[in-house]
Order: structure tokens, then C-alpha cells, then sequence
């Protein structure tokens, strides 16, 4: 069941989930949660090929948190993601 969620407690335990886009296209893994102090909660994505640069999802790029598969659901396509 997904669960819409802005929860960063939520978010803290989604390591290792998957990624997929708006169109259904996977973005990659969850790396690393970041839930900074002053600043909106954010993923790190990495995909499977390790020479590609990781992506940064925050928190209004996701749609719906699946527990029970382990898949992050975004609102936005991967091209709209941010690369640090």
C-alpha cells in the first residue's frame, strides 16, 4: 500500500528503496537520506551504472512511498532531477 507521506521519519527509513519516475522509469536506489536541520528532507539516487553522477530528490519531487515493495513513487520525470 503506498502511502503519501512528507514524513521525514518515513524518509529516514527508505534506504536501499527504488526509484521510479513519474513515468514509471527507474531513477535508481536510495544511496543516503539527508534530513538537515534548516532545510527540507533529501535523497540521494544512484544508478546502477557507478560512473553516472547521483541525483537529489527532495521531498516535493515525491509522490508516494510504498513500504511493502520498497519503492518511492516520484511526481516528476528523471531528467527533472537535480545532479550535485
Amino acid at each position: 500500500m503506498a502511502v503519501r507521506t512528507h514524513d521525514p521519519n518515513v524518509l529516514a527509513a527508505t534506504r536501499g528503496y527504488i526509484v521510479a519516475d513519474a513515468r514509471g522509469r527507474i531513477v535508481g536506489r536510495v544511496d543516503e537520506v539527508s534530513v538537515p536541520l534548516d532545510a527540507a528532507p533529501r535523497l540521494t539516487v544512484r544508478g546502477r551504472l557507478p560512473w553516472r553522477r547521483p541525483r537529489i530528490v527532495t521531498i516535493s519531487d515525491i509522490d508516494a512511498v510504498d513500504p511493502g515493495n520498497e519503492v518511492i513513487a516520484l511526481s516528476v520525470e528523471r531528467e527533472h532531477l537535480r545532479q550535485p
